[in-house]
């Protein structure tokens, strides 16, 4: 749950949160957890200055180095299909604003999120926990996954990835799931991969564009 000054999350702000949530029903998001989730993390806090009148918009914005904040129906569209229950552990590869991280958090689970971008993790790790949001925070190569923490019950992975890496599916507990865009560079489609009985079964989505998964098992030796 996140702990922010109520005098900078006004009456205005919960208002466009709101609206923004109809949005999202109207465009087909029905888990209601998910949703309230997200009215209640103050979305404006994780833009810059010169987008702030556009923080509940469903569009994504720049965070700096290259990265982006993602449109709040592709956070919505990964968070429902992850199916999160509380204090699931989910690991999160791409930090990025830390937006996502905060929403699971506000689902109850325990968060474990690699950011490959030294400066980005750094400026996340260093801000989130001033909303009352402490995800495990690692910078590292999330497309190896995180080991030394398997297995998850859920991961999200919040970057295009040319193909889904084996690693992350060994960390997957049984009946537990992978969301992850796979695709080129331009355009993904999401996929979800779940752990049943020892075999993986998966399942294709909507089409989305993502910043490209970095790393070894991503585009960072292409």
């Amino acid at each position: 749950m996140g702990h922010f000054s109520p005098t900078l999350d006004g009456y205005k702000e919960r208002g466009m949160r709101k609206r923004l949530l109809e949005t999202l029903r109207k465009k087909g998001i029905s888990d209601e957890r998910t949703l309230e989730a997200m009215g209640r993390v103050p979305r404006h806090f994780f833009l810059e200055n010169a987008f702030l009148c556009h923080a509940y918009e469903d569009k994504a914005f720049p965070i700096g180095e290259g990265q982006t904040i993602s449109q709040p129906f592709t956070v919505a569209f990964q968070t429902e299909l992850l199916n999160i229950k509380p204090r699931d552990k989910v690991l999160e590869i791409g930090t990025g604003s830390g937006y996502q991280a905060a929403v699971l958090l506000e689902m109850g689970a325990t968060v474990y999120t690699i950011e490959y971008n030294k400066t980005l993790f750094e400026k996340t790790r260093d801000f989130l926990p001033t909303l009352g949001y402490t995800p495990f925070f690692i910078c590292g190569d999330g497309s190896k996954g995180l080991p030394t923490r398997a297995p998850f019950n859920k991961i999200i992975v919040t970057a295009g990835a040319p193909f889904v890496p084996p690693l992350l599916c060994e960390q997957l507990a049984n009946e537990g799931c992978l969301v992850i865009p796979v695709g080129n560079r331009d355009a993904q489609c999401m996929t979800r991969i779940t752990k049943k009985n020892n075999k993986l079964v998966s399942e294709k989505f909507n089409n989305f564009a993502f910043v490209p998964l970095l790393g070894n098992d991503g585009w960072g030796n292409r």
